[in-house]
């Protein structure tokens, strides 16, 4: 990428690999529902696990994939960890997707 210049994401393999990766982590549905509702609000593990009607260690694993690919962070409050959105551009993806017609 020349500086000033952004590159067509068609023509860059990298970004696309790098988005590819982002939208298989999106691509499971109780992390997408997770991400959904983190853009709600942050929370912990054991609201979610109860909103989603999953095992909380459940919950944990699919957390820990969000993490690796940079789209949430946790912090403690309290002694709990309180996981939030890192990516703030899935504010826009899961209102694009909210959009979007159920077949």
């Amino acid at each position: 990428m020349v500086e000033g210049l952004m590159v067509k994401i068609s023509d860059d393999q990298a970004r696309c690999e790098f988005i590819a990766g982002i939208l298989k982590a999106l691509g499971h549905p109780l992390r997408f529902r997770i991400v959904a509702m983190l853009c709600d609000e942050e929370r912990h593990v054991g609201a979610i696990a109860a909103a989603v009607n999953a095992p909380q260690a459940a919950v944990s694993s699919q957390l820990a994939i969000l993490r690796t690919h940079g789209l949430v962070k946790s912090e403690r409050v309290q002694g709990k960890a309180v996981y939030h959105i890192a990516e703030p551009r899935l504010h826009q993806l899961v209102e694009c997707m909210e959009g979007c017609r159920h077949r």
